[in-house]
């Protein structure tokens, strides 16, 4: 038969790519002490990559060596398994849409859920709290012009505004249009203007 480790990866490399395992899902096969102990000897020997506290994923192997899972597909199955919205922070957001050219050096996401640290091999993922307003639409276009604005500040709502309406969809407007009433009104009031004037 074979040992605990082992039988943890067999089920690690069953499921899809970003799986999150956790030891309340390996109960079936050893009690939690012994489970917890493999757990940690399979951080140690690099087999599987210890997300946060209690959260692990397995390395993907490629040709080139062992990679961690793919960011969106892991922030995918975090968010399912905490029953929390993650998205991308305004910086990132305000990249996309072209309202800047900064970089943000850490990656920062928004979360409906506490503050967290994760970690993916080297690289880590700083998930920040954020007010229910910022999660507006979190997977639409509205969403990301929301935290966009959110992150370049009122002094620069108007601008911005101007600059990203035109490349909005009549669905994305809507979306923005329903979200007026959960934004702060320095975000609001301009929107407002635009949306009604349009």
């Amino acid at each position: 038969m074979n040992s605990l480790p082992e039988r943890i990866m067999e089920y690690a490399e069953a499921k899809p790519e970003a799986t999150p395992v956790r030891a309340d899902d390996l109960l079936h096969i050893g009690d939690r002490a012994a489970v917890v102990r493999a757990l940690s000897r399979l951080v140690r020997s690099e087999r599987l990559m210890r997300i946060c506290r209690g959260v692990y994923m397995r390395p993907i192997q490629t040709r080139f060596g062992l990679r961690a899972p793919r960011l969106e597909k892991a922030l995918a199955s975090l968010s399912a398994l905490w029953g929390e919205i993650i998205v991308p922070n305004g910086g990132g957001a305000a990249n996309w849409l072209g309202l800047t050219t900064q970089n943000t050096v850490r990656s920062v996401y928004l979360t409906s859920g506490a503050d967290r640290l994760l970690h993916f091999g080297a690289h880590r993922v700083e998930l920040r709290h954020a007010p229910a307003w910022q999660l507006t639409a979190p997977h639409r276009t509205a969403g990301v012009v929301i935290r966009a604005l959110a992150w370049l500040g009122p002094d620069e709502v108007e601008e911005s505004l101007d600059a990203v309406i035109p490349q909005l969809t009549g669905e994305d407007l809507s979306d923005l249009a329903a979200a007026r009433d959960v934004v702060p009104a320095w975000m609001a009031e301009p929107l407002n203007r635009r949306l009604v004037h349009g």
